[in-house]
């Protein structure tokens, strides 16, 4: 029987396939887990799951495509704990067309990086008051494909559902770059890639690439419990470097592009200068 930690687990995404699943173990380990998901029901499904284990998770509906729906958040963790060991990241869905956020922001950049960035830095006062605070985010860290396109960071000319994924996958390796370079966060960030796993909401593709991406989870994909197996062990043991980038079992190498510091220091100014844009005026800045 493995002996309990007694960590406080904030989780993203948590109530979908990776981020479910690392949520219910954490409680087992005997973990409080705070889960942040946009689906009520699902919220309350997860809670009939963990059984007596219930008592110590609480589920946080919110829209975390949306600026002020993290900074709620964010306010609602610090009021009940004050300390957070452990943040992963797991929130992202696709989206077939472009969608912009009731603050008129590109719906998957919202979620998929913004979240993130949001998640990170707002928390680093609980993250001060661990022992040992570690980031997880879990995306496509040591893939190339797709870039920042500085010039239309909201992609409103020509939008395109790969293209959406991408750059905002490209923004989360920069934004974990940027965040292991401050000093003044005790936090190690991990970036992982878990490969092609049967995991995640497939609901809002279409028809056919929905069918497709069941074949083939069906024939090559890993499972979950295989795929979160490296996440658990940097909750267990967070590296001792700032900054650590896994494509699977690989390390990912700091000289690749995609991790380049002065393009994450460049994001990181665009992000501020667009979170002032929006909390100071409810307009977006593409």
């Amino acid at each position: 029987m493995v002996a309990p930690t007694g960590k406080t687990v904030v989780v993203s995404g948590g109530t979908d396939g990776m981020g479910r699943a690392v949520a219910l173990d954490r409680l087992r380990r005997g973990d409080t887990v705070v889960v942040l998901g946009s689906n009520e029901a699902k919220g309350r499904t997860l809670q009939e799951t963990a059984g007596a284990d219930a008592s110590r998770l609480r589920f946080l509906r919110a829209d975390l495509s949306l600026i002020a729906e993290n900074e709620r958040v964010i306010a609602n963790i610090a009021d009940h704990h004050r300390r957070v060991d452990a943040l992963v990241l797991c929130a992202n869905r696709q989206s077939p067309r472009r969608q912009e956020t009731a603050e008129g922001l590109e719906f998957v950049f919202a979620l998929y990086y913004l979240s993130r960035y949001l998640l990170s830095y707002g928390l680093r006062p609980q993250f001060e008051q661990a022992e040992a605070p570690v980031i997880v985010s879990i995306a496509g860290v040591g893939l190339t494909a797709g870039s920042i396109d500085f010039s239309d960071l909201q992609q409103t000319s020509k939008y395109n559902a790969i293209k959406a994924q991408l750059q905002a996958g490209r923004a989360n390796d920069l934004l974990g770059v940027a965040f292991a370079e401050q000093a003044e966060s005790r936090a190690r960030f991990v970036m992982y890639h878990p490969g092609f796993t049967r995991s995640g909401d497939v609901s809002v593709l279409g028809p056919v690439t929905r069918t497709a991406i069941r074949v083939l989870a069906m024939v090559g994909a890993r499972s979950v419990d295989k795929a979160i197996a490296p996440v658990l062990g940097f909750l267990d043991e967070p590296p001792q470097a700032p900054l650590t980038a896994r494509d699977r079992h690989k390390t990912v190498p700091s000289s690749l592009p995609t991790l380049d510091p002065e393009r994450a220091r460049r994001l990181a100014a665009h992000t501020e200068a667009l979170l002032g844009r929006v909390r100071g005026s409810g307009e977006a800045l593409s």
